[in-house]
């Protein structure tokens, strides 16, 4: 149940994150409020996640997985430039979120 409510604070995050891009700034309405009730919503996940995972095994996998999704999400919906070191870099915080949770999720 844990991870369930992981994966959905990193979906809400996502979702917040790629809202406030079309925020432009917080000077549309729709898009800014869609990003603060998305932040609400993932921060609420993850509260529920910590109190059955562990603080630094949750937030590995959060940032880790939040920020790879963020990323090809620029890529390939946004325009940003996919560099080779770029996807690089993301291949090496995934690795990092695996290696973190080679120990198990105490």
């Amino acid at each position: 149940m844990a991870y369930l409510m992981l994966a959905g604070a990193i979906l809400s995050e996502v979702l917040a994150t790629t809202a406030m891009k079309y925020s432009d700034g917080f000077s549309r309405l729709w898009p800014s409020l869609y990003t603060a009730a998305g932040y609400l919503l993932a921060f609420f996940l993850l509260a529920q996640t910590l109190r059955t995972m562990s603080v630094g095994t949750a937030y590995a996998i959060w940032a880790g997985i939040g920020t790879a999704l963020i990323a090809a999400i620029g890529m390939v919906f946004l325009g940003e430039s996919a560099s080779a070191l770029k996807i690089l870099g993301v291949l090496l915080v995934i690795a990092g979120v695996v290696v973190l949770n080679l120990d198990g999720a105490h």
